[in-house]
């Protein structure tokens, strides 16, 4: 006899277990991490409700479950749990991406830059989980405020070209006093290459001939760094 499939719906739950109304009545605090996430998913599928996908979700990464695995979720990954297609699956990249903006756009307002664990845990998230180099440029004033920060380069998975050019003339443009650079390392480890302790000096010389002083450059490895500052490099 074939088995007949069901659609499963949140109001399947009692009121007081349906995400919506919970949220409605004893606030966004009282809901869990799997059933904040079926408000953004909002529908579940033929075979499951959307708190079922949430918690999919949420242990699709088995070496980063729950909330912190979203940062290593790609489209191609959330597409394949069964129910999520690529409109959730985008709303949730977005959702990730927009909860790193409103923590940063939260710490920048009081934030100076004047030491590497400042700006190393500024960045961190954003850097420590990336499967490729990237390089931020980070200019900053007289204050050590910031004016602006820029990616500037996306390497290979091992390397990624610091060219002191573009770096410059960004600073220029955006009349930045002081500049720092970061950039991570997929590896983990923070540790720097030769070619990283080389581009660093050239960088600094180039700085110091227009008046631009590199401060620090930091290596971002997985939630740990490295200032070249603090190791004597600059």
């Amino acid at each position: 006899m074939k088995r007949e499939s069901k659609y499963y719906t949140v109001k399947e739950l009692p009121e007081t277990e349906r995400p919506y109304e919970k949220c409605e009545n004893f606030g966004p605090k009282a809901l869990s991490d799997a059933e904040l996430l079926a408000v953004i998913i909002r529908t579940g599928s033929r075979y499951e409700r959307s708190i079922d996908l949430a918690s999919k979700v949420l242990n699709l990464n088995p070496s980063n479950p729950g909330l912190i695995g979203l940062n290593y979720l790609t489209l191609k990954d959330l597409t394949s749990i069964r129910g999520i297609g690529r409109v959730k699956a985008i709303q949730l990249l977005c959702l990730t991406e927009l909860t790193k903006r409103m923590a940063r756009a939260t710490k920048q307002e009081a934030i100076q830059f004047v030491n590497p664990e400042v700006v190393a845990n500024y960045f961190m998230q954003d850097l420590r989980h990336l499967q490729q180099e990237k390089v931020i440029l980070l200019m900053l004033d007289t204050k050590s405020k910031m004016i602006k920060e820029m990616e500037m380069t996306t390497g290979t998975i091992n390397a990624s070209l610091l060219s002191p050019r573009e770096i410059l003339l960004n600073a220029l443009k955006y009349e930045a006093v002081n500049i720092i650079i970061l950039h991570n390392h997929p590896s983990g480890d923070p540790t720097p290459s030769r070619e990283d302790i080389q581009s660093t000096k050239r960088l600094k010389e180039a700085g110091n001939l227009i008046g631009i002083k590199l401060m620090d450059h930091i290596i971002i490895g997985d939630n740990k760094y490295i200032s070249l500052g603090e190791e004597g490099y600059l």
